[in-house]
């Protein structure tokens, strides 16, 4: 039998973070865990925002599978702005309940594409337990009722051990509750009492341990310096080792990945995507570092016209279009032309335009979502798009372009023999360990060395 699988998820961890944390007496796990592992860079998906990089990582898929575009986004058949929460401000534009209801429910029972099989189903269907704490992208295959009365008329579909913010909760944990105190890690303090109850009682074979308190306080003081929130995330893996009865123990019941979902970079200049768009009657959706256009029954331009508006941009990295069964990267009137081929990537144009990590690949992946805009738009080094409410993290970090500050990385990986390059290849390495084999679009591409 396979050793059980915890794969923690601490939202927002720089390489530059993870790899100082692997020599810091204040990080105890984490040094611990990278004095026996294996230890690599890697890359995110794009956007990379935590519900589309979450539901990679769940999914082993990039946008064009899984069907998650953006952190807001606006549903073409519904004809309504979908918000998942990019800030407070945003969600009460948007609408509070119906951004709760996005975030909580829809995203994985109507948003999340019909054709991605999730970790958790394809491990349950094999007999397998799996548990998740915290993470968004949880669809499964066991009916769980809420813990909030506002929500107990709507089940959620998740895997057998499932806790979401004291919303569900699979089982009586006695942990504290998540929501108040979160500048003070109490999300992660919650993390923690539940993965130290789960693994007092060995109560799963696969657990996702997400963290996203580090990503929090990332956003508000920058990347690198938020110690302190990553102190607190160490801790809320180390209750995981001390309830294992110790490192050795926890070793020798547990492999370990160890990986974040996507980078952070610092921001000096908030723009409003919007203000290119007044007289073009699209719909805007933009939010930390990447922003969709989508066109209306009223919009003259095309798509290229539409880039063509941001030549003189200099917030932005890239605006990305589909013409003639191909993709366009526009900066500054340059453009490149790219596809995939039986070779890899036919291209044509300036290939200085994208120089980003796996560039072709993701942003091809992004266009090919139908849920996308006809226009995706990156942004440059600092800059962050202000989002519906308003709020940028200006002097602080944020994240979603193409760039390799947003994009990589840290993967470590203990007593498994995992090869990880993307962090589209979580969920297929999971499935291996497991002798399960992984859904077919997971060979869709093959990773750049």
């Amino acid at each position: 039998m396979p050793k059980k699988l915890i794969l923690i998820v601490i939202d927002g961890l720089t390489p530059a973070a993870f790899e100082g944390a692997a020599e810091d007496d204040r990080m105890p796990a984490l040094k611990f865990l990278a004095a026996n592992g294996i230890y690599a860079r890697g890359i995110s998906t794009f956007p990379s925002l935590t519900p589309v990089c979450l539901s990679s990582i769940a999914t082993g898929a990039h946008p064009d599978v899984h069907r998650i575009p953006h952190l807001v986004w606006y549903h073409r058949g519904e004809r309504r702005i979908v918000e998942y929460g990019s800030s407070f401000a945003a969600v009460r534009a948007a609408g509070t309940r119906q951004a709760l209801l996005d975030a909580i429910f829809n995203m994985n029972e109507q948003h999340l594409g019909a054709e991605a099989v999730t970790v958790f189903e394809a491990l349950e269907d094999a007999g397998y337990t799996t548990a998740a704490i915290n993470f968004t992208c949880y669809r499964g295959r066991n009916r769980h009722a809420s813990a909030v009365p506002a929500f107990t008329r709507r089940p959620a579909y998740g895997p057998k051990r499932f806790f979401f913010y004291n919303l569900f909760e699979s089982d009586v944990t006695g942990a504290p509750l998540a929501v108040f105190g979160r500048s003070a890690g109490s999300v992660d303090a919650y993390a923690a009492a539940v993965g130290r109850w789960l693994v007092t009682r060995d109560g799963f074979d696969f657990l996702v341990h997400y963290l996203p308190d580090y990503d929090y306080a990332s956003h508000a003081a920058g990347p690198g310096a938020s110690e302190e929130a990553l102190q607190r995330s160490d801790a809320a893996i180390w209750a995981l080792v001390e309830a294992a009865g110790g490192p050795d123990e926890f070793l020798e019941r547990y492999a370990v990945i160890v990986c974040a979902d996507h980078g952070q970079t610092r921001i000096d200049r908030a723009l409003r995507l919007e203000e290119s768009f007044k007289d073009a009657h699209v719909i805007v959706t933009a939010s930390n570092r990447a922003g969709m256009l989508y066109r209306t029954d009223k919009t003259r331009e095309d798509p290229r016209e539409l880039a063509a508006r941001l030549d003189a941009e200099p917030g932005v990295e890239a605006a990305l279009f589909l013409e003639d069964g191909e993709a366009v990267a526009r900066r500054a009137g340059e453009e490149l032309r790219f596809a995939p081929s039986a070779s890899g990537w036919e291209t044509s144009g300036d290939l200085t335009l994208l120089p980003q990590p796996d560039a072709f690949e993701r942003a091809w992946a992004a266009l090919r979502n139908p849920n996308a805009g006809e226009l995706i738009v990156s942004a440059s080094e600092g800059v962050e798009f202000d989002d519906l409410g308003g709020r940028s993290h200006l002097g602080g970090g944020s994240h979603g372009a193409l760039a390799a500050e947003d994009s990589e990385v840290p993967f470590l990986t203990v007593g498994l023999d995992a090869a990880l390059r993307s962090i589209t290849d979580l969920a297929p390495r999971a499935l291996e360990h497991f002798g399960v084999e992984p859904p077919a679009y997971t060979m869709a591409f093959a990773h750049a060395a």
